[in-house]
């Protein structure tokens, strides 16, 4: 595979974390992001932008990196044996954002490029991405919006594609040891290669181009919702199962930190503040127990948005 390929995923990578920003940072009205670069002694850097104490996003951070190296962990290399002995390049973006209002849903994305090589072999090269949306007290207009727009950047590339990557988010995203999803799911796709590269990475760009039409006006119709003390406890307590997630089950975390990534950028996921209750549930009837049982499983949300419209 031509060096120029690389490039030119890194060009929009990192064109796409700008947008990312000067859109979010818009939407806030503060004072946006801050920018860290670094540096990896083993191969790459990155740079992550941190956004904090702002008026929508009590935390959030978009982050690009580029690592590379002449040999992968052994975690890759056990559950890839193919990528033995090859050196590798892995760029993308990913970013999370933590709204202060418990009405604004979390979200979350990211897009990737993986590429290792070895001489006289053929390259092994994947894309990898999506994001997914995680409310405390959802709208299901919210949700249907969400799906539509997932489903509109999919479209282009067969009318299967929605369909797969919204089910194998809705499995991705799943605490097992709580039986239930971490939020309302969205689109996850990994390995992907079929149809050459100019379609995959086609494709990765429309995912990511999709985020800001799918997220901000989410935020803009909730961010002046009133809440109080109960609204807060109850998203601190929910944002406990996303720590819970991205430290028990999220393959990317985990790769990071044994790739010798830069710890400060991969866990810049956390939510700045959370809490954990022992054995509670939401009373009956209340807008908690609604989350709950409606929207903390998989559901066809276009099909039934639809019909009720």
């Amino acid at each position: 595979m031509s060096p120029d390929r690389l490039d030119d995923v890194k060009t929009y990578l990192l064109d796409l974390q700008d947008r990312l920003c000067a859109g979010l940072a818009a939407e806030d009205g503060g004072e946006g992001f801050r920018e860290e670069a670094w540096d990896r002694p083993e191969g790459g850097g990155g740079r992550s932008r941190v956004i904090e104490g702002g008026r929508v996003f009590e935390k959030g951070g978009v982050n690009f990196s580029h690592v590379y190296g002449e040999r992968l962990p052994p975690s890759a290399t056990a559950a890839r044996p193919e990528l033995a002995g090859r050196s590798f390049h892995a760029v993308g973006v990913s970013w999370v954002l933590h709204p202060e209002n418990p009405h604004v849903p979390t979200s979350h994305g990211n897009v990737r490029f993986f590429i290792a090589e070895k001489e006289g072999e053929e390259p092994i090269w994947w894309f990898g991405g999506g994001f997914d949306l995680t409310p405390f007290y959802p709208i299901l207009d919210d949700v249907v919006h969400w799906h539509r727009v997932a489903c509109d950047a999919c479209a282009p590339f067969g009318a299967d594609v929605y369909p797969r990557y919204k089910a194998w988010c809705d499995d991705y995203f799943y605490l097992k040891h709580r039986d239930e999803t971490r939020g309302v799911g969205g689109l996850f796709f990994d390995d992907l290669n079929e149809g050459g590269f100019e379609t995959c990475f086609a494709f990765q760009r429309a995912v990511g181009d999709a985020f800001l039409e799918a997220y901000l006006p989410i935020v803009r119709r909730r961010r002046e919702t009133p809440w109080g003390e109960r609204e807060r406890d109850f998203q601190l307590y929910r944002r406990g199962r996303y720590v819970e997630f991205n430290l028990v089950w999220d393959r990317g975390t985990l790769f990071g930190l044994q790739s010798g990534g830069r710890t400060e950028s991969i866990l810049m996921s956390m939510p700045p503040l959370a809490r954990w209750e022992y054995a509670w549930t939401p009373a009956p009837g209340s807008p908690e127990t609604e989350l709950y049982a409606n929207y903390l499983r998989p559901r066809d949300w276009l099909g039934e948005g639809e019909a009720r419209s």
